[in-house]
């Protein structure tokens, strides 16, 4: 492992290899602290973490809050009806109101994109160290999240040493709600760093052509050329490749092609308010068209893993029999691997050395 110089944590896009390889291991390290009878060490002892969380969260604001007491940190907790918000004070106040008690790694969540990385320019302005990671922000990224699926399925491959080269050439979908999802696009950096072959799958109002291009984002060669009848086109264009030299990143708006072989499947949460805008005639063709059953990961490899942030929608993303079934099902274990993630976080960005 590397020594770790990142402050803040806002993207994966421009994590590289060591980086990943050196969250992973230190979280296989505090794993095993996890399992120990006092699950607790004097890391971060004297450290302050605020969790200012914009945005209802269960799984997210919980694991952080647990995974700083594990360290041994300070921890203080933003609920924004409850707060001077409700009165005009602005989210940068809010922020500058937290440095002021000193605080030394904040954890942001907001529905707007741009927010954690916003409060992490002005932090680094005022020449503060203060450590921002963005726990999700609107339409952008979670890469917490992203990098605790990393985990669990590196984990899964190689408990003794998780690492990224695991996971070069394993066929990876990513179903459903595309578009929307900030837990999709920080999955698709870093599994796309790994070598793995990623497919997207959904129906063609989530998972627009376009969206070939957002993962080319930080590459120099231009997007293939879209006429805007095309662009519009509802035919369902089942395979678009990105070009050869690009990540191996593959979009479908079927879901079987995406299945095929895949050696692991994450589904996503349907945001059930999208069918107010339209965008799905309804949860049940939904389920049916792109929903995980038993039946669909018959065209999958026989040992797949499934996969799912949560929270779930039970028999619209997946089988709510497939979801318990310890065979394919990795939720519980995502969760789980939620706390030693998040604690590699903390300990890297507060000021420890891998």
């Amino acid at each position: 492992m590397t020594t770790w110089t990142r402050r803040h944590i806002i993207s994966l896009a421009d994590f590289v290899p060591d980086e990943y390889n050196t969250v992973l291991q230190t979280a296989a390290s505090f794993r095993e602290v996890l399992s120990r009878r006092v699950k607790k060490v004097p890391t971060l002892q004297g450290i302050v973490v605020a969790t200012l969380f914009f945005e209802p969260s269960t799984r997210t604001r919980n694991s952080f809050e647990l995974a700083a007491k594990r360290l041994s940190a300070d921890t203080l907790s933003f609920t924004p009806g409850t707060s001077a918000l409700t009165k005009g004070e602005t989210i940068l106040d809010t922020a500058l109101t937290y440095l002021a008690m000193g605080t030394n790694i904040m954890v942001i969540r907001h529905r707007e994109a741009g927010v954690p990385l916003a409060i992490a320019n002005e932090m680094d302005r005022l020449e503060s160290q203060v450590s921002v990671l963005n726990a999700g922000d609107g339409q952008h990224e979670h890469p917490s999240q992203a990098l605790l699926d990393l985990f669990t399925i590196c984990s899964l491959l190689d408990p003794d040493l998780p690492r990224l080269e695991l996971l070069k050439d394993k066929k990876i979908a990513i179903v459903g709600d595309i578009l929307h999802s900030r837990v999709a696009r920080s999955n698709i950096w870093s599994l796309t760093a790994s070598g793995a072959e990623v497919h997207l799958a959904g129906p063609p109002t989530l998972l627009p052509k376009l969206f070939a291009s957002w993962g080319m984002a930080h590459q120099a060669s231009p997007v293939p050329p879209t006429s805007p009848e095309e662009e519009n086109s509802p035919l369902p264009i089942t395979h678009y490749p990105l070009p050869i030299t690009q990540p191996k990143l593959f979009l479908h708006w079927d879901i079987e092609p995406a299945l095929q072989n895949a050696d692991f499947v994450m589904t996503l949460r349907l945001q059930k308010e999208r069918m107010t805008q339209h965008l799905l005639p309804s949860l049940r063709e939904y389920h049916q068209r792109y929903g995980i059953t038993r039946d669909r990961l018959k065209l999958c490899q026989s040992d797949v893993k499934v996969l799912h942030p949560g929270p779930v929608n039970r028999g619209v993303e997946i089988s709510s029999d497939l979801m318990d079934d310890p065979q394919f099902s990795l939720i519980s274990q995502q969760v789980t691997s939620g706390v030693a993630v998040r604690m590699a976080l903390l300990y890297l960005i507060g000021g420890g050395k891998a």
